[in-house]
């Protein structure tokens, strides 16, 4: 019997008890101390995987500054595989490039060019890059170095013939200079 005189006891004294809570405005202030500030998404993931994150950064720059060096590697093997084919290549490309830009100033319209036609016009397609990549893999073959050569001296006929029929369907007008527009 002592549980139920204890809990009269509690039923008759319940008021004294209970005290009044803190005020409603003080239990706001404090969730918002409390509540800690959202990050943004990427901070938060940043802030959990820093160490992942730097990881994979470096293997990106790793693997782009090691492509780079690869290919300046080989283009410097060229060049010291064969000093007169460099020579010539210079040649043949100032000239390539030269009359591409004279192609390029035609409207496309003129031109009618596909996209496998503008790839296969480019300097160095995938013909001139099969070929360096034997030359270095053989470097006193003449006939990879003869084959270079003549891979330039026809792409060279090629866009002559292509500037030829380009001029007889619509002649370039020259551009006038600000002087003779005046006069």
């Amino acid at each position: 019997m002592p549980e139920q005189s204890f809990e009269d006891f509690i039923r008759q004294h319940r008021s004294e008890f209970e005290q009044p809570g803190p005020r409603p405005a003080l239990w706001d202030k404090l969730e918002k101390e409390l509540a800690p500030k959202k990050k943004g998404k990427v901070l938060q993931m940043l802030g959990r995987n820093w160490l992942k994150v730097a990881a994979v950064l470096v293997l990106v720059v790793n693997t782009i500054v090691i492509f780079q060096f690869l290919q300046m590697k080989k283009q410097a093997q060229v060049a010291t595989v064969s000093p007169e084919l460099q020579e010539a290549g210079m040649y043949y490309t100032s000239q390539i490039e030269k009359r591409l830009s004279e192609i390029k100033a035609y409207p496309p319209a003129v031109l009618g060019l596909d996209s496998a036609a503008r790839k296969e016009l480019e300097l160095r397609n995938d013909t001139y890059k099969v070929l360096e990549t034997e030359l270095v893999q053989n470097p006193g073959n003449e006939r990879i170095k003869a084959a270079m050569v003549r891979y330039y001296q026809l792409k060279l006929d090629l866009l002559d013939k292509i500037l030829d029929e380009l001029r007889e369907k619509q002649p370039v007008k020259p551009k006038q200079s600000n002087y003779e527009s005046e006069m």
